[in-house]
């Protein structure tokens, strides 16, 4: 077998034409592009590790606010509970507190109307008994009703303190003597009698007729005065009586 080498020669050299115009025209540019999808695709890569990344960040960090908020929530409910429970046990205590105090106000107000009731019915009695009293006085004698006064009244007339007793029948006037009915001459004269010797002067009378003396006389002056009548007594003894039965209430 023979070689022939210039086709040999010529077909090596067609190859290496061939070799470099497919390493210039199609080799270069598929391997540049190649390449650049290459480095696409580890961008690509990059940016879906990147996104990976930050989502697990973001879910780690919505899991984390989940769970503040869930937290915040539980205390915020807690808070609420607690203030709610508070705020009732308040309400309750203060309830407790008005209805304790409503019914100790009722209390006192019921033993009130009580002591009131029991005041009025003592008023009423001694009142009853008073004026009973005054019914029977007023069947003395008439003379009576005078005559067995006129003494008292001088006595009364002598204990006053002397400033006292001077203002009677000062400057020469009249005494002003009140009486349940109008004098006799009889006793005019024994009433001028009697105050005269206590006043060491003679006097004169200026009578005032008042049936509510019931007996006995009363004596008056500016900032004086002497009573001795059953009015002035009947009435002493009802407010000592009165005031006895407020002290045993």
């Amino acid at each position: 077998m023979r070689i022939d080498w210039s086709t040999l020669a010529l077909q090596t050299i067609n190859a290496l034409v061939l070799v470099w115009l497919l390493a210039r025209f199609l080799f270069k540019p598929v391997a540049d592009i190649i390449d650049a999808r290459q480095k696409a695709a580890q961008a690509l890569l990059a940016d879906a590790d990147a996104n990976r990344v930050a989502a697990q960040a973001e879910r780690s960090a919505a899991s984390a606010e989940t769970a503040r908020l869930a937290a915040s929530r539980d205390a915020v409910l807690q808070a609420a509970q607690t203030d709610a429970d508070a705020h009732r046990d308040a309400l309750l205590a203060a309830a407790r507190a008005e209805a304790a105090q409503l019914r100790a106000y009722a209390a006192q107000e019921i033993e009130r109307a009580r002591a009131a009731q029991s005041r009025a019915v003592e008023d009423d009695a001694v009142r009853l008994a008073i004026e009973i009293a005054g019914r029977l006085v007023e069947r003395m004698p008439q003379e009576a009703r005078v005559q067995g006064f006129i003494q008292g009244a001088a006595d009364a007339l002598a204990a006053l303190p002397p400033d006292a007793r001077a203002e009677f029948a000062a400057r020469g006037e009249p005494l002003a003597l009140a009486a349940p009915r109008a004098l006799s001459a009889a006793e005019q004269q024994a009433c001028e009698a009697a105050f005269g010797a206590v006043l060491g002067k003679t006097v004169t009378l200026n009578v005032r007729t008042d049936p509510s003396l019931i007996a006995g006389i009363e004596l008056t002056s500016e900032h004086a005065a002497v009573r001795n009548h059953l009015r002035h007594d009947l009435d002493a003894i009802r407010d000592t009586l009165l005031e006895r039965g407020g002290e045993r209430r």
